[in-house]
């Protein structure tokens, strides 16, 4: 079946050099374990590389709040390595209702954990004079910043190399074939008999897992980003929006950097997201309205990522039901925060170790494939 393609036999292939999957295949190296993580493209090229860098706790949900906390432990001790930046971070309200939902929303993140204040309009305006002066309310955590996403790739090659991980890029997975305890990875070059195989593939994780026969209900969003030419200093903290369709943060080269999850089209069978101009403009409106100076600056270059997420919105971390041997994690929002954490959780648990929180098994999204047998008990998201 494999024809005369070469074999590598390993403890674990991790399919997808994200952050997620970089984490979890480090952890599991460092546990003992021979490691094979298989790229389609280049390392970090996909969501972990293009989104946009924001780190901010007060956009957690409040369930994801102790992985955000612990998430954002790790890039302030990777520092400058990945450009890593504690701005803190405002969100506006600019009307009643807007102030009335932010402060509901805040006090349940207060509680849970974010060191987040109130502020009002006049304290906003002293601290962020740029700023439209229609700012009624904002929330501040002085813990939100920033980092370079562009350096995701080659900060974890590094930690990868250190780990003695086997890093193949530009490897599509062909197939997956099932033995006796045993799984053969097929790519267009090697085949690699692995005892088990993680699938953290983000927006592809749903075909690969397929090759396994699990239908998992994934679906993606093609969220925009787009950047300014370099302006003079206009803002120091991150800035968001009560309704959440804003991240904007300037940089320290002067550019400004713009999100907030609008869509693009597209789909990742195709490759990459197009820019939906409707959407981008509805963007760009709402950023120049929080931060009126961006009027006079040029937009200078507009992206697409792909975001998987399942219908509850909580991340795909465990065992993949139905398939000893096999795990899966995906579909984690806010996963530039929260992934490098969870990536170690799942490295624990497929080392067999207790993890320090429990994960989200896959079993909830399809209860009836549950297994008796899983590894740890971990069928309720916490």
């Amino acid at each position: 079946m494999t024809g005369a393609l070469p074999t590598t036999r390993c403890d674990l292939t991790v399919i997808g050099g994200g952050l997620m999957g970089c984490s979890a295949a480090i952890v599991a190296a460092e546990g003992g374990m021979r490691v094979v993580l298989i790229e389609k493209a280049d390392l970090g090229s996909g969501a972990s590389g293009v989104n946009a860098g924001t780190l901010s706790l007060q956009i957690k949900r409040i369930k994801l709040m102790p992985y955000a906390l612990r998430g954002h432990e790790i890039w302030r001790a990777a520092g400058n390595k990945v450009g890593f930046r504690e701005t803190g971070g405002l969100t506006l309200a600019f009307n009643d209702a807007e102030a009335e939902r932010l402060s509901a929303n805040m006090a349940a993140k207060r509680a849970a954990g974010a060191p987040i204040e109130m502020l009002s309009g006049a304290e906003i305006r002293r601290l962020e004079p740029a700023l439209n002066p229609d700012v009624v309310l904002a929330s501040h955590c002085a813990a939100d910043g920033y980092a370079n996403s562009s350096l995701t790739g080659l900060y974890y090659r590094g930690l990868l190399a250190a780990a003695g991980v086997e890093l193949r890029e530009h490897r599509p997975v062909l197939a997956i074939d099932r033995a006796p305890g045993r799984f053969q990875i097929r790519t267009a070059d090697a085949v690699i008999d692995s005892s088990r195989v993680l699938i953290a593939a983000g927006a592809w994780t749903k075909p690969i897992a397929a090759m396994l026969g699990a239908d998992l209900p994934i679906r993606v969003r093609i969220n925009t980003v787009s950047v300014t030419e370099r302006c003079a200093p206009l803002v120091t903290a991150a800035i968001g929006h009560a309704t959440g369709l804003l991240t904007l943060k300037q940089k320290s080269n002067g550019t400004v950097l713009i999100g907030g999850g609008w869509q693009g089209k597209g789909t990742p069978e195709e490759g990459r997201g197009r820019i939906a101009p409707e959407t981008l403009l509805t963007n760009i409106r709402l950023a120049q309205f929080a931060l009126p100076a961006l009027g006079n600056a040029r937009l200078m270059r507009v992206w697409t990522g792909f975001e998987p997420n399942v219908p509850d919105f909580y991340p795909l971390a465990g065992a993949l039901p139905g398939v000893p041997g096999a795990y899966v994690l995906a579909c984690v929002r806010g996963g530039y925060t929260i992934g490098p954490y969870i990536g170690r959780l799942m490295g624990d648990l497929i080392l067999d170790r207790t993890p320090e929180l429990p994960l989200f098994d896959p079993v909830r999204v399809m209860p009836t494939q549950a297994s008796p047998n899983e590894p740890i008990s971990t069928r309720s998201a916490p």
